[in-house]
């Protein structure tokens, strides 16, 4: 099988109780991780919730351009009335009939409202155009936690794998220890202090394994995968060839794409939107207004007259609110700062972004330095444990120097482990700063 993932199962299918759990336990790659969270992620479902409110935004902001049609039906009773004289005196009862109905339907068609409608569905296109980029942010913050946590476990999962093997080491080293206390050549305080060496490692195995668990648990739930699922790590991803890119690239890839950038971006356009919105109040309103209404009885004669009266009328309307001469001016002072902001907060974030790209991607190269060093660690400590082993075994060397080189032996393994790893994390931490994660 050519398909490492493919082996990994037919692997796992081999291994004791592989038929009961090997729906939940398979090897994930990164990317199936942030493809389970794009439909999966509850923490996702708030931004997703958010882009949808705006596009409906949109259509109630269009509907403004629809005519507004007002139907009135009413019925009513009617009570008698009365006259008197201009003196009030002379109160004589006016019999009125009873029953009085209303009947009516107007039409008003917006045709000029100095821009309000137009800047509203603009507004709202730019609130959805935000909301989208805020989605991304988002998206990319959820992708960079899962990054950390996968990575994690792969590091964790090597690490176990050490502690392992240094435990083995270990308890070779105790029985050739007990054979040669048997043979009178080694004290029993030397035995009981590799021992303690040993009750550590097991010690530490048992956190490893905890931590595994909490990883895992945390990555499942975030990438919304289904509930008792073990995420094995693809082992390929270490040996992954990874770009070269320079600096200078990797800036203009965030000036491209990082969604705090363009979210920054729209900021200012809504605010300059918010502007223009502002603006109309100082237009006036034009309309096209009809209307029918029939009602009856007729009681503006006297005495009233038992019939319905019905008339239309169509026409145009234009209307101006005073109040914006002396209100809208501020609100539009309050507009031009809020875009003074905006446009501040664009340059920080810039300058905010290209001082993270330039961060991420020295530690992106000093990250390969670090992988050299520590591998030159593992062969010095591999060869110092070696020598003391042999000279301990000869009688040669103390207890307290293979104490001392056995812990050399696993920190240097382990210091490897993570930068390895720490080269992948590295790379996909550049990936979220320009927003190409």
């Amino acid at each position: 099988m050519n398909n490492p993932r493919l082996l990994a199962g037919a692997l796992l299918a081999l291994l004791p109780g592989a038929s009961v759990c090997s729906h939940a336990q398979r090897v994930y790659t990164l990317e199936e991780i942030f493809n389970a969270a794009e439909t999966g992620s509850v923490q996702l479902r708030p931004s997703m919730a958010a882009v949808e409110e705006a596009e409906r935004q949109i259509e109630v902001a269009r509907s403004e351009r629809l005519p507004d049609i007002d139907a009135l039906l009413s019925i009513s009773y009617i009570g008698d009335g009365f006259t008197t004289k201009r003196d009030y005196s002379d109160l004589q009862r006016a019999a009125n009939p009873h029953l009085g109905t209303g009947l009516s339907l107007s039409v008003r068609q917006p045709v000029y409202a100095g821009g309000a409608i137009t800047n509203g569905i603009k507004l709202a296109e730019l609130k959805s155009t935000a909301a989208a980029h805020a989605l991304d942010c988002a998206r990319d913050n959820i992708r960079l936690q899962l990054t950390g946590l996968y990575l994690d476990l792969y590091k964790y999962s090597n690490l176990n794998k050490v502690v392992a093997a240094n435990i083995v080491s270990a308890k070779e080293v105790l029985a050739n220890m007990r054979a040669r206390y048997d043979q009178g050549t080694l004290l029993l305080n030397d035995i009981t202090r590799y021992e303690l060496l040993l009750e550590n490692l097991e010690l530490e195995q048992i956190r490893i394994n905890n931590t595994l668990s909490i990883l895992n648990t945390n990555l499942v739930t975030i990438a919304g995968l289904p509930a008792g699922s073990t995420v094995l790590p693809d082992t390929t991803i270490v040996s992954r060839v990874l770009p070269s890119s320079g600096r200078d690239w990797w800036q203009s890839e965030a000036a491209m794409n990082s969604p705090s950038l363009m979210l920054a971006r729209t900021g200012i356009d809504l605010s300059r939107r918010n502007e223009s919105l502002v603006k109309s109040e100082f237009m006036p309103k034009v309309e096209l207004v009809a209307r029918w209404t029939m009602d009856g009885p007729i009681l503006t004669e006297v005495p009233p007259i038992n019939r319905n009266i019905s008339y239309w009328y169509a026409g145009v309307g234009l209307s101006y609110n005073l109040g914006s001469l002396y209100k809208s001016n501020k609100k539009l002072r309050l507009s031009r700062t809020a875009t003074r902001k905006a446009m501040e907060d664009l340059d920080a974030t810039r300058q905010n972004l290209m001082l993270s790209v330039n961060t991420d991607y020295t530690r992106y190269l000093e990250s390969y330095e670090e992988l050299k060093t520590r591998t030159k660690g593992v062969e010095l400590a591999n060869r110092n444990y070696h020598t003391v082993s042999t000279r301990f075994g000869e009688g040669m060397a103390l207890i307290t120097d293979m104490l001392d080189a056995a812990n050399s032996k696993l920190d240097s393994e382990q210091q490897l482990v993570n930068a390895r790893i720490n080269i992948i994390y590295c790379y996909y931490k550049l990936l979220f700063t320009s927003g190409t994660i």
